[in-house]
């Protein structure tokens, strides 16, 4: 069981997901319909399980080795995944090497949001999606009122942040806001398929300062780096499974969308990006 299921954030970004998949990566007469994916940062491998029953071949990729042995470990019974030691900046794979890359709260944690962008471009055959979620800039104030109300007082040479917790906590060094992120997709030539907000003020009140702490006191690679940290009282999954607990989970998500679904503040971003075909040369 993975109690991660049962913080709301959490659960919505799998969601998001899972309900991508669904609706562009469907089973071919029982059958995978990609040939092989990338999770890129694939963390403690949360997401590996439900990956894996939409492609042939899933590579799952971070920069913590103590992330991927944890990884490995929750979903050693997965037979259709590998995981390996790789860099978001500097992807060791050809160009074209995958149908599907999913990536998952990486992208404000890498320093150079645009270069992983373009690894992700390039390692992307034409007609292949990106699916990814992050953190949002515009996030709503029953979630982190502190850094809301000084984002907005803030004079533009400070620092972005004030506190490092509520929507800065988890390694968050910076946000990302929608249009920019857009930008940089056009930059790099991705088309848009889709884009919505994933949690909104009800589940930022729940998840008020508190889920931050729980990290830092609790995860093993609390602060999402390159190294192995170790909280006095850390703990790793056991598995990559939803607990059943999970369906109470989901009813505060459906109250959510359906109290402040009309709002564009939200606590994360989900996007889904595509890889156009290059365009048919033309005959004289």
């Amino acid at each position: 069981m993975n109690l991660k299921f049962l913080l709301p954030t959490f659960r919505n970004r799998y969601r998001f997901v899972q309900a991508c998949l669904e609706k562009y990566a469907l089973l071919a007469q029982g059958k995978p319909s990609v040939s092989k994916a990338l999770n890129l940062g694939t963390g403690e491998g949360d997401y590996d399980r439900m990956l894996a029953a939409y492609c042939q071949q899933l590579v799952g990729c971070d920069v913590n080795e103590d992330d991927l042995n944890c990884a490995r470990t929750v979903n050693a019974d997965v037979p259709n995944v590998a995981y390996e030691k790789n860099d978001a900046l500097n992807l060791i794979y050809p160009d074209g090497a995958f149908d599907l890359v999913v990536s998952c709260e990486v992208i404000e944690h890498v320093g150079e949001p645009r270069r992983m962008l373009a690894e992700i471009y390039r390692v992307l055959r034409p007609g292949g999606r990106l699916v990814m979620t992050f953190p949002s800039r515009g996030f709503p104030f029953t979630y982190d009122p502190v850094n809301y109300v000084w984002l907005r007082l803030r004079k533009p040479h400070q620092r972005e942040y004030a506190i490092a917790q509520g929507a800065y906590a988890f390694g968050h060094t910076y946000l990302i806001d929608r249009r920019e992120f857009l930008q940089w997709a056009d930059e790099q030539g991705f088309e848009v398929v889709e884009q919505r907000g994933l949690s909104h003020y009800l589940v930022g009140l729940l998840e008020m300062y508190h889920t931050g702490l729980l990290q830092r006191l609790l995860k093993r690679n609390a602060y999402n780096s390159t190294d192995v940290q170790t909280p006095t009282l850390a703990i790793q999954p056991r598995s990559s499974r939803p607990p059943r607990l999970a369906a109470l989970t989901d009813a505060i998500l459906w109250l959510d969308r359906a109290l402040f679904g009309w709002s564009r503040a939200s606590v994360g971003v989900g996007v889904v990006l595509r890889k156009p075909h290059p365009p048919a040369p033309e005959f004289s």
